[in-house]
C-alpha cells in the first residue's frame, strides 16, 4: 500500500472514530458548573438510568419511562448561598424529550424560543434539544433568572440536534390554542387511543393518534364506535363518528388514512363536526 493511500485510510478511519465517539463524549461532559463563570460543582455527579430512576424522582419516574427515558445525567452547581441543580435527561429520540418538557411545562408560563421549545422563569428553566431534556431549579427563594438564562445559554449551545417542535404540533391550529402536549398512552383517558398528541384550546379539546396502517386505524375506530353507544356516522374524512359522553361532553372522532383525530368537549354536535372537519384538512 502507497504511503499517502495508507495516510488516508488511516485519516478515515480516525475521522469515522472521531463522529461515533463524539455523541457518546459530549453526553457524558454536557452537565458542567463551570459553564457558568462563578459557578462549582457542590457534590458528586449524579447518574440514573431507566431502573433506577425510581431512586432520584420517586412517584415522578414512571412519567419519563413512559416517554422513553434513557438516563438522567445532573450535578448541584453552587455559588455562594445560591445553588442550581441541573439534570439533564436523554430520551430516546427528540419526539421523545420534546414530550416530556411539553408534559412537565408551566402552563401558566409562555414559551420561548429556547432549543425546540422552553421557559424560563425566576427559579426555573427547562427546554428540550435534541434528544435532551434539560431542567434547571434554582435556590432559595428569589430572582435567579440572570443565572438560570446564563447556564440555559451554555447548555443550548453545547447540546447538539433538532431545534425543530415535532412536525405533529402544526397539524392544530393555533388560533385559541392554550397547549399541545404528546400523550404516551391513553389519550383522552381512552385505553383504545395509545399514543398521540393533545391540544387543548379555550374550548374543546382536538387529538391526533398515528396508527401503523389505515387498517388498524380502521380497527380502533371500530372500537370506539363500539364504546360510545348511540354514536352515529358523520361525513368527515374517511369516516367519522359523532356521539355525546357524560365525560367527554359532544365528541367527533374521525379516521384520515392511518390518522385518527377529532374534538372533544364541545358543547354541540354541529361544532364538533365542524371543528373535526377542519383539522382533517391540516393532516398529511
Amino acid at each position: 500500500m502507497k504511503t499517502s493511500v495508507r495516510f488516508a485510510w488511516q485519516l478515515g478511519w480516525l475521522l469515522g472514530a472521531v463522529v461515533i465517539l463524539a455523541p457518546v463524549l459530549r453526553a457524558a461532559d454536557i452537565a458542567d458548573c463551570k459553564l457558568v463563570p462563578g459557578w462549582q460543582q457542590d457534590g458528586a455527579s449524579r447518574h440514573y438510568a431507566a431502573d433506577n430512576l425510581f431512586e432520584y424522582l420517586d412517584g415522578g419516574a414512571e412519567g419519563y419511562l413512559l416517554y422513553g427515558f434513557k438516563q438522567l445525567q445532573g450535578v448541584t452547581c453552587a455559588s455562594g448561598d445560591n445553588s442550581i441543580v441541573m439534570d439533564l435527561s436523554e430520551m430516546v429520540d427528540s419526539e421523545a424529550a420534546y414530550g416530556i418538557f411539553s408534559s412537565n411545562r408551566d402552563p401558566h408560563a409562555p414559551l420561548q424560543k429556547i432549543g425546540m421549545g422552553g421557559q424560563l422563569m425566576p427559579q426555573r428553566s427547562t427546554f428540550a434539544k435534541g434528544n435532551f431534556y434539560v431542567e434547571l431549579t434554582a435556590t432559595p427563594d428569589g430572582d435567579h433568572t440572570s443565572a438560570l438564562q446564563a447556564f440555559t445559554a451554555a447548555l443550548e449551545q453545547r447540546i447538539s440536534g433538532s431545534t425543530t417542535p415535532p412536525e405533529q404540533i402544526a397539524w392544530f391550529a393555533p388560533e385559541k390554542l392554550v397547549s399541545v402536549h404528546l400523550v404516551p398512552e391513553s389519550v383522552l383517558g381512552l385505553p383504545e387511543l395509545r399514543r398521540g398528541y393533545v391540544a387543548e384550546y379555550d374550548q374543546g379539546k382536538a387529538f391526533v393518534v398515528e396508527e401503523a396502517s389505515p387498517e388498524a386505524a380502521q380497527t380502533v375506530l371500530g372500537k370506539l364506535r363500539a364504546r360510545f353507544a348511540g354514536s352515529k356516522s358523520a361525513p368527515v374524512a374517511d369516516e367519522a363518528i359523532l356521539a355525546q359522553d357524560k365525560y367527554l361532553d359532544w365528541v367527533c372522532f374521525f379516521r384520515k388514512g392511518k390518522f385518527l383525530g377529532g374534538y372533544t368537549n364541545l358543547p354541540d354536535g354541529p361544532t364538533a363536526q365542524a371543528k373535526a372537519s377542519k383539522l382533517v384538512g391540516r393532516l398529511p
